[in-house]
């Protein structure tokens, strides 16, 4: 069946929409939204329309906003303070120029950054920074932290990665309200099956023996995955928890919903890297976009840009490159700027941190670029409808 596809765009100045259409041609860019807020992430509730926009940071603090309209209009909810009300509530002309009001917020100064979202089963979930767990019953329009994970007794060990200590991935099981699988660097994977109320740390080792030699601090140890998980999917699996991972130190499957993992790294040319993306149908198909190394300019090897499909769970790998630049291409793709779509053939879209967007309307085969010269891409994802 055809759908009508709205790309949604996270950015560093604001939220961008990119429309295809029923037929995903002619495509269309619209923004910035959002005030210009710096947005890591972007989602839609495919079931209501809905969309919501996490980010913020040290000036304007955390904040979400929601559209009821397709992205036409937003209202922020605030959720933390920045500079911004500091030197408002300090300056009368400063705070009546950009419309500040002295209000109390939430969660005072408890995280700077929204990093991710997720809407599921009438609740609205969001991760920030530092990793906090967020959850909504009322469409964002009010927001509670989620006690269990915050209280987790292995919390004072929580140590963050290069970015910070952020909550990056939140994986529902849309049959399941009760469960739900969140990413954390560099915490590694939890998992809770009673809505939240409690948390199990899932990073264990199926296949420990083959990770003797450790050449990084992220890098397997100790019977674990490391801990530095960048970006986490579940297959569209009803009745079975099939995880797949994108690791600091390397692309990691698990078929038990996180308690052990396997490494299938195995046939990619990097072990690095930051987003993964599973076929909306097909629980054994999912696409990666390497980097050359934590170190070494986190770019495409060789300079060159290939998305690198499996089509049997991680077992083998094949490179596909038509469409994209092939050399002197020096971009990032972050964890959050690789997502699918639910038309058939499935379409699958990145960003770059250099403001392009690729889509695939071929299940990843041939690539064309739909936008250009946007800002900074941190999130990219899609409402599907129709």
């Amino acid at each position: 069946m055809s759908k009508s596809v709205t790309v949604l765009i996270g950015t560093s100045k604001g939220v961008f929409l990119i429309k295809g259409g029923k037929g995903r041609t002619k495509w269309e860019v619209s923004g910035p939204h959002c005030d210009g807020w710096p947005i890591n992430h972007v989602v839609g509730d495919d079931s209501t329309g809905m969309l919501y926009a996490g980010g913020g940071g040290d000036w304007h603090g955390a904040g979400i906003f929601a559209s009821a309209d397709g992205g036409e209009t937003w209202t922020l909810t605030k959720l933390t303070k920045g500079m911004m009300d500091d030197w408002a509530r300090d300056d009368a002309d400063f705070a009546a120029s950009i419309g500040w009001k002295d209000e109390p917020l939430p969660f005072g100064n408890e995280f700077q950054q929204i990093w991710s979202m997720n809407a599921t089963n009438g609740v609205v979930y969001a991760g920030t920074k530092p990793a906090v767990l967020l959850k909504s019953t009322d469409n964002g329009a009010s927001w509670a932290k989620v006690d269990g994970l915050t209280d987790h007794p292995s919390r004072p060990d929580w140590h963050g990665g290069a970015a910070g200590l952020v909550l990056h991935s939140i994986v529902p099981d849309p049959s399941d309200k009760s469960k739900l699988w969140v990413g954390i660097s560099a915490a590694g994977v939890f998992a809770t099956e009673d809505g939240g109320k409690t948390w199990d740390r899932r990073n264990r080792l199926s296949n420990a023996e083959a990770h003797h030699h450790h050449d990084h601090p992220a890098a397997p140890r100790g019977g674990e995955t490391g801990h530095c998980v960048h970006n986490m999917v579940r297959a569209p699996e009803a009745g079975r928890d099939l995880l797949y991972q994108q690791n600091h130190h390397g692309v990691w499957r698990s078929n038990d919903g996180g308690r052990s993992w396997d490494d299938v790294t195995e046939g990619l040319p990097s072990t690095f890297g930051f987003p993964i993306a599973v076929h909306p149908a097909d629980p054994q198909m999912i696409w990666t976009l390497p980097l050359n190394g934590d170190t070494l300019g986190r770019f495409p090897p060789d300079a060159s840009a290939a998305v690198w499909k499996s089509s049997d769970g991680g077992a083998h790998w094949s490179k596909k490159q038509a469409g994209l630049p092939a050399k002197n291409c020096y971009f990032t793709v972050l964890r959050q700027a690789m997502t699918t779509d639910k038309a058939s053939p499935a379409g699958v879209y990145f960003g770059t941190n250099t403001g392009s967007v690729f889509g695939s309307t071929d299940e990843g085969e041939t690539w064309v670029e739909i936008a250009e010269h946007l800002p900074t891409i941190f999130g990219v994802e899609v409402l599907n409808q129709g």
